[in-house]
């Protein structure tokens, strides 16, 4: 279907980062189809990446029967689509994550409830 553009669009967004009370950040856990969508989570920039592993995802993810499996050292992660290693020492604004960064992660070994995402 063609689009036919009516002219510039400018308008100032209503989802900045002034709008949260930290930076919004999306997390998915991939091959877990208990979880539909990313979540969005508003985390302080200065949050270290393994303290959001340990501290906040069991809050977001936690309910999940296979969560507490997950051996961090060998997740693979993704930012934006792209293979991506994050520093688990170094805070998430040191990794380069800012409002709206979407952060996916496999855990190899765990592919849905009882394999079923395979």
């Amino acid at each position: 279907m063609a689009v036919k553009s009516i002219g510039k669009y400018e308008f100032a967004p209503k989802d900045g980062v002034d709008k949260f009370p930290a930076p919004l950040l999306f997390f998915g856990w991939e091959d877990h189809k208990m979880f539909c969508a990313p979540f969005a989570v508003p985390l302080p920039p200065t949050m270290k990446f393994a303290d959001m592993c340990h501290g906040a995802f069991p809050g977001i993810f936690g309910a999940h029967p296979e969560f507490a499996r997950i051996d961090w050292n060998r997740a693979e992660w993704f930012k934006s689509g792209q293979p991506w290693k994050p520093d688990m020492d170094k805070t998430l604004a040191e990794n380069g994550l800012g409002h709206k960064d979407v952060i996916r992660f496999r855990t190899p070994g765990l592919t849905g409830l009882k394999g079923t995402a395979h």
